[in-house]
């Protein structure tokens, strides 16, 4: 955790030891060096404090996920890559500021280029990082983005400020389940069972699922049985200290009435976390079960280019094409 201000004007995730990322595009400003040096809380350049963080950085992606290859997508000074190769892991990066690129150690500058998120990646990549970008992106170009990490890789470590609507390039701002919907289209679900704290305490790795349904689900129900389970235990708690303070005050005829109506309102919010835990698991079963059904139509169509009917429909299919062109040729001379 870094006590210095770190994410572009988010309190939120400043706190969480965020590095600040360029948009892909937002009218109206230039994301030189006048942001690195004055829009992005401490100064974002290389120094010992943004050095040590990606190294530690670094160090955890190497320990926990031992990539082979590793693309930074929306790098800003490379700083990342640099860790990373300096680990022996074959990184690169991409972002879309030309500055920042240009402010990339010579170390990397070979490895790190200027593009859009929007552009398909030419590569495919062991592991792709992208911290804190996606909400600087407008919905319909991060669709695109996404879509494009998504083939170029089986694995996405993503962070994305769900909290911070007050930045202005924040223009994609969402809750996790958002981004988690928006990656089962493409077939990627939530490692339950991995810890991207080490990043900030929204980051997800995603990784592509082609297991059965009820081998995805496995996970989500563990997990969400965990949860149920501790929030019980705490709430427990809360209610026995709140007999206890009951007891003691009924008995000395003193009050604490502060203590008294936090211990309430603790109690109240665990209630209600443990009710948003069930609307999550709900939302994820949706996802599964709509997941569930491409892949089974996506199926269907591939036995269908592989049968035997495949053969005499796609000639078929090209005579209708080629008949419907000259009827409306001639009817555009009879006209």
């Amino acid at each position: 955790m870094l006590v210095q201000q770190i994410d572009p004007v988010s309190a939120s995730s400043r706190a969480a030891g965020v590095a600040p990322r360029v948009p892909e595009r937002h009218d109206g400003l230039e994301f030189g060096g006048y942001y690195y040096a004055h829009d992005c809380g401490a100064p974002y350049e290389r120094n010992d404090h943004w050095l040590e963080f990606f190294a530690r950085m670094a160090e955890q992606i190497q320990t926990s996920l031992r990539p082979t290859t590793v693309l930074d997508a929306g790098c800003a000074l490379g700083m990342l890559v640099e860790a990373l190769r300096d680990l022996g892991v074959e990184a690169y990066g991409v972002d879309i500021s030309e500055y920042a690129i240009a402010e990339a150690s010579d170390s990397v500058k070979k490895y790190v280029r200027q593009a859009s998120l929007t552009e398909p990646l030419p590569d495919r990549y062991d592991l792709i990082t992208c911290v804190e970008v996606i909400e600087h992106i407008p919905p319909i170009d991060a669709e695109r983005a996404i879509a494009n990490l998504c083939t170029a890789t089986d694995r996405v470590l993503l962070s994305s400020s769900p909290f911070d609507y007050s930045e202005p390039t924040h223009v994609n701002v969402h809750p996790p389940e958002e981004w988690a919907a928006l990656f089962a289209r493409h077939g990627f679900v939530r490692n339950l069972e991995f810890d991207a704290s080490f990043v900030t305490d929204w980051a997800v790795l995603f990784e592509r699922k082609s297991d059965w349904l009820p081998d995805i689900i496995r996970p989500y129900e563990r997990a969400h049985w965990q949860l149920q389970q501790e929030v019980r235990e705490i709430r427990g708690t809360a209610l026995h200290l709140q007999g206890e303070l009951e007891r003691g005050y009924t008995g000395s005829g003193a009050s604490s009435p502060e203590l008294n109506q936090e211990l309430l309102a603790t109690r109240d919010a665990l209630i209600g976390t443990e009710a948003q835990l069930g609307e999550a698991l709900g939302r994820v079963r949706e996802l599964d079960a709509e997941l569930s059904r491409y892949r089974i139509a996506a199926d269907r169509l591939d036995e269908f280019t592989r049968s035997p009917v495949w053969r005499y429909y796609e000639p078929y299919h090209d005579l209708r094409s080629k008949i419907g062109r000259r009827v409306r040729a001639l009817l555009g001379k009879i006209q």
